[in-house]
């Protein structure tokens, strides 16, 4: 994995975790998310953070 990639997931995925933080519910949450232009994505793999505009995974929740 390129560790620009790997840098991005991270980053990706603090930010997911402090709005879900912020968020009282997890309606909310994904409702903020998607003010970034992010979703999550529920999958028999796990949660995925994934874009919106090019509904593509960006990087796994754990």
């Amino acid at each position: 994995m390129n560790l620009n990639q790997n840098e991005s997931s991270t980053e990706i995925r603090n930010l997911v975790m402090r709005e879900r933080h912020l968020a009282v519910s997890e309606r909310e949450w994904k409702h903020r998310l998607r003010g970034y232009g992010y979703a999550i994505r529920d999958t028999a793999e796990g949660r995925f953070v994934t874009s919106i505009r090019q509904d593509a995974p960006l990087c796994q929740l754990s």
